[in-house]
């Protein structure tokens, strides 16, 4: 499912963080299953549509008022709010920590939002719930078959072609998402800058996906490139095609900085890591899960 776009400044938000993958699976000579499958996958697309327009909804709110927003997600750090609660409750949690440092006004539109956003998860719950039963239908092995970095293709920021050996070539691969606005992202690419150098000793890479660069977007790239730049990070950033299954991943993570780890084969392992691997418990469960994977590549070989 498509995550909302928030940057995660000091926790790891995940309020409704489900990857799900939508592929149908063929039975060879039976129609009626193939016709099934068909079915199934149309309407768990359906559905996946309709939740981007809501997500949309939740993200138009967001840009009408912006500033107080943005100051909202600045506070999360220092938030008393449940992550694991229900996001419009997490929401309202991190703004109740954080009152004394919002006007009357500010308040009053935020708490508008948040009653605004909590209708519109109310009907993104049934339709994640929806999908997720079609996905189960669509066949156990799909997630496999779909993971997004199969015949992997990407251009890096000096204009280099770069295809699935970049997967193959490494024990471990360290995806991260980001995009320039975020300052949790930015907070965190001198520490990945260093995870990169770490994981060249154990056979591994970090590799930086800024969501705003797509299709070679030359300004974006360049903004891009600056920041990098500024916090010295110097390890590989890539720009995807939107149209591509990686595009198509890459643009339904919402939640930033996001960061995966896949495999030499060019599958997902483990669960993303949502909020900067500049706080050190972060860095702790990535590293705990890099290891996890360099000692199963090495077991394999």
């Amino acid at each position: 499912m498509k995550l909302k776009k928030h940057c995660i400044a000091a926790l790891a938000v995940c309020a409704a963080l489900t990857f799900t993958a939508c592929a149908g699976s063929n039975s060879a000579g039976s129609a009626p299953a193939a016709s099934s499958t068909t079915a199934v996958s149309d309407a768990a697309g359906d559905a996946n549509a309709t939740i981007d327009d809501l997500f949309q909804q939740e993200n138009q709110l967001f840009a009408d008022h912006a500033d107080v927003w943005n100051k909202l997600f600045g506070m999360m750090g220092k938030s008393e709010g449940d992550a694991d609660a229900d996001y419009a409750d997490f929401l309202a949690g991190t703004l109740e920590a954080n009152k004394d440092s919002f006007t009357e006004e500010e308040i009053a539109t935020l708490t508008a939002d948040i009653e605004t956003i909590r209708g519109i998860e109310a009907q993104i719950a049934e339709l994640q719930s929806q999908a997720d039963s079609a996905d189960s239908a669509a066949g156990a092995d799909s997630a496999q078959q779909a993971s997004p970095f199969k015949n992997f293709s990407a251009t890096d920021f000096d204009g280099n072609k770069v295809d699935d050996t970049l997967f193959s070539n490494n024990a471990v691969t360290v995806v991260n998402f980001w995009f320039t606005g975020c300052k949790p992202c930015v907070g965190e690419l001198s520490k990945l800058n260093e995870l990169n150098e770490t994981l060249k000793a154990m056979g591994g890479e970090v590799v930086g996906i800024n969501t705003e660069t797509f299709d070679g977007n030359e300004t974006a790239i360049a903004d891009a490139k600056k920041v990098l730049e500024s916090q010295n990070a110097a390890y590989r950033n890539l720009s995807l095609t939107s149209d591509s299954e990686a595009g198509k991943y890459a643009s339904g993570i919402m939640a930033f900085p996001t960061t995966i780890l896949v495999d030499r084969n060019g599958n997902i392992v483990g669960e993303p890591l949502l909020g900067g691997i500049d706080i050190q418990e972060n860095y702790d469960a990535l590293m705990q899960q890099i290891q996890s994977v360099v000692d199963a590549d090495s077991a394999n070989s």
